[in-house]
């Protein structure tokens, strides 16, 4: 099992490292694809870029879904002052992001380094900070610069994608601090799932289908599904705070979010594995929560739908979880394709 762990650890740090907001994922996914074939799959993609592998087995076609696809931001406009004025990719929060380093990407390949601030910042000037609000944020470029026509001649343009430092940590006691656990943390898992049937030549119960989606944070991201699932199951973030079970360690089954109950048996059938294995779990509800199963769903897919994932703290913010709550999901998933 350490092993494994150790796997999942190292494949989070290398997805957190490739900066991949929705609507620019195709180098996450490139990497998705390298990993998995060198572990000895055939990945394939989608037209709009989702990521699908299957790992084997036969029967009862089941498909394990995790996004690759994060928060961030896009040029809406340079300003007159060379500094750049953002708009919102996903549901994102300028709150959090107040004195963030982060990396501006051309459409020309170009790459320029930045920091997200609130137009006056400064204690010593400013008689109040203005509410951080997507209306009051600005990236100033590490570029000297200080007009518009000497920001656009450096080839950034409208349109371009603004993404945070993830700032990935592991400390020795097993915490994990990182933004973008939603859900890299999972894919992640499921790197480590696809590495474990391969080592342990696990015989499949029924035939099991990894799905990297590209789209999630926006809504749309399963809305492809390979057509002949009869089961799906999100692998995302388990949410942790207030009136609710979950905390780090542990492994979240959702039985309710936003849009509505999870399948009744198949929350069933996850939880009384969960008790078989004696590991640490909660079944909850998410009140503010949307996931890629029932973006298939919406689609017409006729399919029985969980969410399952690795507690999280301060979801879309400097997210926090832990190695043990890494475990509880790998050991839950990896029992579940076995029955």
């Amino acid at each position: 099992m350490k092993n494994y762990l150790t796997y999942i650890a190292d494949e989070l740090k290398a997805l957190t490292a490739i900066p991949s907001p929705t609507g620019y994922t195709k180098h996450v996914t490139d990497y998705l694809d390298k990993e998995l074939r060198a572990l000895g799959y055939a990945p394939y993609s989608s037209n709009k870029g989702n990521l699908a592998v299957t790992l084997g087995g036969e029967g009862n076609p089941l498909v394990l879904a995790a996004h690759v696809d994060t928060l961030g931001a896009m040029v809406r406009s340079v300003k007159a002052n060379g500094r750049l004025k953002p708009t919102t990719l996903g549901g994102h929060q300028w709150a959090t992001c107040d004195g963030e380093n982060c990396t501006v990407h051309t459409r020309d390949g170009h790459v320029y380094t930045g920091v997200v601030l609130n137009t006056e910042p400064s204690a010593h000037v400013a008689d109040e900070t203005p509410e951080r609000k997507e209306a009051n944020m600005e990236i100033l470029l590490d570029e000297n610069v200080s007009t518009k026509e000497e920001t656009l001649a450096l080839g950034i343009q409208n349109g371009d994608i603004i993404a945070l430092d993830p700032r990935t940590v592991i400390t020795e006691s097993g915490y994990i601090k990182s933004r973008f656990l939603d859900d890299k943390l999972s894919a992640a898992i499921l790197l480590g799932l696809a590495k474990w049937c391969v080592e342990e030549k696990t015989a499949l119960s029924r035939k099991v289908t990894l799905l990297f989606t590209v789209y999630e944070e926006v809504g749309h991201g399963a809305s492809f599904i390979p057509e002949d699932t009869m089961d799906m199951i999100s692998v995302d973030m388990g949410c942790v705070g207030d009136d609710l079970a979950c905390t780090e360690r542990m492994v979240s089954i959702c039985a309710k979010d936003s849009g509505g109950p999870y399948n009744y048996e198949l929350v069933s059938d996850l939880a009384a594995i969960a008790r078989e294995l004696q590991l640490d779990y909660a079944i909850d509800v998410y009140p503010h929560y949307g996931s890629d199963a029932e973006a298939s769903l919406r689609s017409g897919h006729d399919v029985r739908h969980g969410l399952v994932g690795a507690g999280i703290y301060a979801s879309h913010n400097y997210e926090r979880s832990h190695m043990k709550g890494v475990e509880n999901t790998f050991r839950l998933l990896k029992k579940y394709v076995q029955e």
